[in-house]
């Protein structure tokens, strides 16, 4: 008997898609668990259906990730706010926010600017002294990374990749250091191996590979990760993907994602609502990030540098 595929709720009385039979108190149906589309009475019938169904759950299963994937990581994770006065930092955070080595912080550039104001030449977060070296910049990081904590063997590896504080350039080292930390939990850790990937530094080209990784990230809050996501959707010619990603990251203040969104509108591969949408969403998250510290850090032309 040939069954159509349609969705089925969780506790109905539907029929096994394969021979028809009824759920019962007797007869337990349980859903395909890749699509949950259909219902079998049993493992046999699922797998006489397999043929037939084989399109139909595919395609659903591709419709779920997509609902994950473009439903999930529209807020910045935790590491993303100056734990000082609890703002998101301005993007990218390289260049808005001080690294603290002792306690792993970034401290945005208003609240350092007014702990230096104020006096303060300890760290403002934690009141650990500033390391008066690289060395010592170091050694804090690694006593961390002696520990398992996945921010220090993150940053530990980009200064690998970076060839600072005194450390000889190594990538292949960096991308060890970052497969550690992305185990343990750092979304930063990932969205660097998705570039180490795209850019085949370290390891094998593997433009997919990288997608992977920065998707990761993407659902976990990452916004350049989102925003890469979107320029990995251009070079296989989706632009309809690509708007979505760039949507999202536009929404969560990233300029260069809006950037993208009104080439893409000039050119004809965004409507005018979209662009609409992706400038008030930023323009909304800018607002979020401002502080009367931050603006006076910004006339100073106050740059982390990187750090």
């Amino acid at each position: 008997m040939m069954m159509i595929c349609v969705p089925c709720d969780d506790d109905g009385d539907e029929a096994c898609a394969n021979c028809g039979k009824l759920g019962s108190d007797a007869v337990k149906l349980k859903n395909c668990t890749a699509c949950r589309l259909v219902k079998y009475c049993g493992v046999d019938c699922q797998r006489a259906h397999r043929k037939k169904h084989k399109k139909a759950c595919k395609q659903r299963v591709a419709e779920l990730k997509d609902e994950q994937l473009y439903s999930q990581g529209h807020e910045r994770p935790e590491g993303d706010f100056c734990p000082i006065c609890t703002l998101p930092i301005p993007l990218p955070m390289d260049e808005h926010s001080f690294f603290m080595a002792c306690c792993l912080k970034r401290i945005c550039g208003g609240c350092y600017l007014a702990s230096l104001i104020s006096g303060m030449r300890d760290c403002a977060f934690c009141r650990m002294p500033h390391p008066n070296s690289d060395a010592g910049a170091l050694a804090m990081i690694q006593t961390r990374v002696a520990k398992k904590d996945p921010t220090a063997i993150h940053t530990l590896g980009k200064y690998y990749h970076q060839g600072r504080l005194g450390l000889q350039k190594d990538m292949r080292r960096a991308v060890k250091l970052w497969e550690e930390a992305a185990e343990l939990g750092s979304i930063d850790a990932l969205y660097n191996l998705g570039n180490a990937y795209d850019q085949g530094d370290g390891v094998q080209l593997d433009k997919e590979k990288a997608a992977q990784f920065w998707t990761k990230a993407a659902m976990q809050g990452h916004v350049l990760s989102r925003s890469h996501l979107g320029c990995f959707e251009i070079e296989k010619g989706d632009y309809g993907r690509a708007v979505k990603h760039y949507l999202i990251s536009a929404k969560m203040g990233y300029e260069g994602a809006l950037e993208m969104i009104k080439n893409m509108f000039t050119e004809g591969f965004a409507t005018k609502g979209q662009y609409a949408e992706a400038l008030k969403g930023y323009q909304n998250a800018v607002e979020e990030m401002k502080s009367h510290d931050r603006d006076e850090a910004n006339a100073l032309g106050m740059r982390s540098l990187g750090k």
